[in-house]
């Protein structure tokens, strides 16, 4: 488990570098700037514990800041001075898990910090346990969906597809919460007859009545998914699909928030599966993209156009590891039994992936590692 310690004192970062290299992967900052930094580049750590006094940025700030950029991460002080109001706002405003005083014994240290280690696996198992859970409970609806009405099912495979490609393009890691809206995006339309959607991919108008019943599809799947605890976001961004006003929004798509970020994505993805599957060719419907959706930004058509356009309608197929063939694209993560990724949702399977997998330069030292006991998910040009 990594650990990251923070205190301006040269001497005092490597004593507790003595003490724990052999128990913990110890990092250290001789500042708050500095730590910010090195948890960009070395991504969440188990634990972080920091002084309190120090230049430029005291340690409760520090630590509010690791708070709201890494949740889970426990946070600890580490500190020398008997600032009572100090201590009290690091508390509060940081989430302390503990607060230890120096100087603090290597027995006191290694107990805080095998502490400090079991919360934050406690927490990672809880979350781990929760996304699981409901990852379960939306396929099983999803699946339900292709039950009753198999052409919305078909759509929500694209839409996947689609939403992956644009995340990448825009270089925007896909959260658990849109992975699961893409896979919910389609569910009010159970309560929308096949005909209707006939009508709608074969480019014949809807009559009013029909149109409203449409419209009213992603109302209905977020007010079946708000239903559920913890989908609240879910259900968010599946009922402001077709209604995102993008002329509020900042051009730069960089100042957005995550969940708006998220939310235009699956938002574009479903009016481009809209457009592809009523019969515009790729460029026609690239074009009238921008003039449906006023104000979108062309950071996010940029990254529309790197979507896989050819393959407006993609059926879900299960295949073995060894049938995977080029064309297809992968609607899950390629993992072994032994538990390493090899390929990533949304990746298209090339004859070159292919021979890069089983005697590249990156293809596993053992080749009993490649066993994939199950089907796997992919997307294949109907």
């Amino acid at each position: 488990m990594r650990v990251l310690f923070v205190d301006d004192e040269a001497n005092v970062l490597e004593s507790i570098r003595r003490q724990l290299r052999k128990t913990v992967e110890v990092h250290t900052a001789p500042g708050g700037p500095e730590a910010l930094d090195l948890l960009e580049e070395l991504g969440p750590v188990a634990l972080v514990i920091s002084d309190m006094r120090m230049p430029g940025m005291s340690g409760a700030e520090l630590l509010t800041r690791v708070r709201d950029l890494y949740p889970d991460t426990v946070r600890m002080i580490l500190s020398g001075q008997a600032d009572l109001e100090a201590t009290i706002s690091a508390v509060n405003d940081g989430h302390i898990f503990r607060f230890l005083t120096k100087p603090c014994g290597e027995a006191a240290l290694r107990t805080a910090v095998a502490a400090g280690i079991d919360q934050y696996r406690l927490v990672s198992s809880r979350k781990e346990l929760v996304e699981k859970t409901l990852q379960g409970l939306v396929e099983t609806l999803n699946d339900i969906l292709g039950l009753t009405n198999p052409m919305a099912y078909r759509r929500t495979a694209r839409i996947r597809q689609y939403a992956a490609t644009i995340a990448s393009a825009l270089q925007f890691p896909m959260p658990w919460d849109l992975r699961l809206a893409t896979l919910l995006s389609q569910v009010g339309c159970i309560t929308v007859p096949a005909a209707i959607l006939d009508k709608l991919y074969s480019g014949t108008d809807l009559t009013a009545d029909e149109q409203q019943l449409y419209a009213r599809h992603p109302e209905v799947a977020a007010g079946l998914i708000g239903r559920i605890p913890q989908l609240g976001s879910v259900a968010a961004m599946i009922g402001r699909q077709q209604t995102i006003e993008f002329t509020s929004l900042p051009p730069d798509v960089a100042a957005w928030d995550a969940e708006t970020t998220a939310t235009v994505i699956l938002g574009v993805a479903t009016r481009l599966d809209e457009l592809l599957a009523t019969g515009d060719q790729p460029a026609t419907a690239l074009q009238r993209l921008g003039g449906l959706l006023p104000g979108l930004p062309q950071a996010v058509l940029t990254a529309v156009r790197s979507v896989h356009l050819h393959g407006a309608y993609m059926d879900v197929r299960f295949v073995a590891f060894d049938e995977l063939a080029p064309g297809m694209v992968l609607d899950e993560d390629v993992v072994t039994d032994s538990g390493n990724t090899l390929m990533f949702r949304g990746e298209e399977v090339t004859w070159g992936l292919l021979e890069q997998l089983h005697s590249g330069p990156h293809a596993p030292e053992d080749a009993t590692d490649i066993v994939i006991s199950h089907k796997l998910r992919v997307l294949i040009a109907a």
